[in-house]
């Protein structure tokens, strides 16, 4: 079988984690690959995310690296024997892979917090007011694309309509409430649906207020917790592409960046009031 063309951010995090794995235990790609009784590019296209690799692989290959976290093996081995496609990869070839790559993240995480700064999480999006969104960022996208890009976007809610919904708490600062990427029926509509969802079980929507002070740093994010900390992944908001953080340090940066904006915000009742009145005075 030919290497895959482009692995996916979960394969490619399969890889690097075992490439890790690899380094600690002093182990050069040759000697690994000699041990499973290939080349060296064999263990260069699994550690890239290029191969496939199965969990009894995953599971030979750590008791080789002599790597004894019980549950850091058992997770990566889970995330090898992951084979079922998704339906984000309806769109493989539609869109470009970091939208495919942030629906598999939120559809594999155990739980998501975020930030979001200047719009809505798109998650929570409308379809007119996403259809708006994109279009202000690029005004000369094809219909189809334009037309894919929303249903997608929408598409992603469905890890709220599981037997156990995916927790997900997220911080939206006011200025992503005011901002007016829509007139301002559009508006209104958006603001009714979040009002919505900050009912569902599984979703706690808190607001920034521009009253309080947040640091420079603070930036759009999501943060998609996994089986255990040290496979969490973090995911970088951009206009234009996503990029996913996964080294420990950065981890705990972020976690301590999060609960540092859950003390500024405003409790979930009070936020959905605050949202409440800003709808009101469009």
């Amino acid at each position: 079988m030919p290497p895959r063309s482009y692995p996916t951010a979960r394969q490619k995090r399969l890889g690097a984690e075992l490439r890790k794995l690899r380094e600690r235990a002093g182990m050069s790609g040759s000697e690994a690959a000699a041990y499973l009784g290939g080349e060296r590019a064999q263990i260069s296209h699994i550690e890239s995310g290029r191969y496939g690799v199965s969990d009894q692989r995953v599971r030979r290959l750590a008791a080789h690296y002599s790597a004894n976290d019980k549950h850091l093996v058992d997770a990566l081995a889970n995330m090898a024997e992951e084979r079922t496609k998704g339906w984000w990869d309806e769109y493989r070839g539609i869109l470009s892979p970091g939208f495919l790559d942030l629906a598999e993240l939120e559809h594999r995480a155990t739980y998501i917090r975020s930030i979001q700064m200047l719009n809505i999480p798109g998650i929570f999006q409308t379809e007119m007011y996403a259809r708006d969104l994109i279009q202000s960022g690029v005004s000369d996208l094809p219909t189809a694309e334009l037309s894919a890009r929303v249903e997608h976007r929408v598409r992603r809610r469905d890890i709220f309509d599981r037997p156990t919904p995916t927790p997900f708490e997220a911080f939206i600062h006011e200025a992503a409430l005011r901002m007016r990427y829509s007139d301002t029926s559009t508006m209104r509509d958006q603001l009714d649906f979040l009002r919505t969802v900050s009912t569902w079980p599984s979703v706690t929507i808190r607001v920034i207020p521009f009253t309080e002070r947040i640091t420079g740093s603070v930036h759009s994010m999501v943060y998609a917790g996994a089986t255990i900390p040290a496979l969490d992944t973090v995911q970088i908001d951009s206009a234009f592409d996503a990029g996913f953080l996964d080294a420990e340090a950065q981890l705990a940066r972020y976690r301590e960046l999060l609960d540092s904006i859950e003390s500024i915000s405003l409790s979930p009742k009070k936020s959905a009031q605050f949202i409440h009145r800003i709808a009101q005075e469009m």
